[in-house]
C-alpha cells in the first residue's frame, strides 16, 4: 500500500492538539475516513487553522450565487491544470456528490470547454482558468464577460479566491507527494452502500 503522503508521515490523530483532533473526527464522521489533507497539514497546527478557516470563509460563504457544486468545478477545473492529483480526485468526488452528475468531474478535468456544463458556467471556469494560468492578465473585460452571465463582483471575487487559495494548496499537496485516499476514487460514481 502506498502512503498516504510520500515525503513527510502523518502525524498521529492522538498527538495532535484537541482542537484539531475535534474537527477531523467530525470530518471523520461526515465522511466515513479522514481525508489525507486533514492530518497531512496537521504537522503544523497553526497553519492548520488558518488554511481551513480560509477554507471556510471561502467555500461556504452565503449570499453567493455559486453553489456548492460550483465552487467544486473550480477545484477540479485548476487543480488539473495545476496537476495536483490529490484535489482532482478527492474535490472531482465532491463534485460529482453535489452535481449528481458522475462524468462531470472527469470532463472538467479533462477539457472543460467540452464538459457537459452551461454557458454560465463555462464563463466561470474560463475566467477561473485565467487566474490560474495569467492572473497578470486579467481586465475589465473579463468582468464584463462574468456580468453578462448573472456574476457580480462578488461572485467573481469568490471565483479567484477559490483558484488562488487552492493554488497554494495544489503546491503543497504537489510539494508533499500527498496521495488521495482511496475512498475518494468511487464516490459519486457508484451507488452508496446501504
Amino acid at each position: 500500500m502506498t502512503s498516504p503522503s510520500t515525503r513527510y508521515p502523518l502525524p498521529d490523530l492522538n498527538t495532535l492538539p484537541e482542537d484539531l483532533k475535534v474537527k477531523i473526527l467530525e470530518v471523520q464522521e461526515k465522511s466515513g475516513f479522514i481525508p489525507n489533507v486533514f492530518l497531512a497539514f496537521a504537522r503544523r497546527p497553526a497553519e492548520w487553522r488558518a488554511f481551513f478557516a480560509y477554507h471556510d470563509a471561502l467555500m461556504l460563504r452565503e449570499g453567493s450565487s455559486l453553489t456548492k457544486g460550483e465552487r467544486e468545478m473550480i477545484i477540479t477545473t485548476t487543480s488539473a491544470a495545476n496537476h495536483c492529483l490529490y484535489c482532482v480526485v478527492a474535490h472531482g468526488a465532491i463534485l460529482r456528490i453535489y452535481e449528481k452528475k458522475p462524468l462531470v468531474a472527469d470532463q472538467v478535468a479533462i477539457n472543460y470547454r467540452k464538459a457537459d456544463i452551461t454557458p454560465r458556467q463555462r464563463a466561470m471556469l474560463d475566467f477561473a482558468m485565467k487566474v490560474c494560468l495569467e492572473s497578470h492578465a486579467v481586465e475589465d473585460a473579463d468582468f464584463t464577460a462574468l456580468h453578462a452571465h448573472g456574476f457580480d463582483d462578488e461572485d467573481i471575487w469568490d471565483i479567484a479566491g477559490i483558484t488562488a487559495f487552492f493554488g497554494l494548496s495544489n503546491r503543497m499537496a504537489n510539494v508533499t507527494g500527498m496521495l488521495p485516499n482511496p475512498e475518494f476514487y468511487l464516490l459519486g460514481r457508484v451507488p452508496k452502500a446501504k
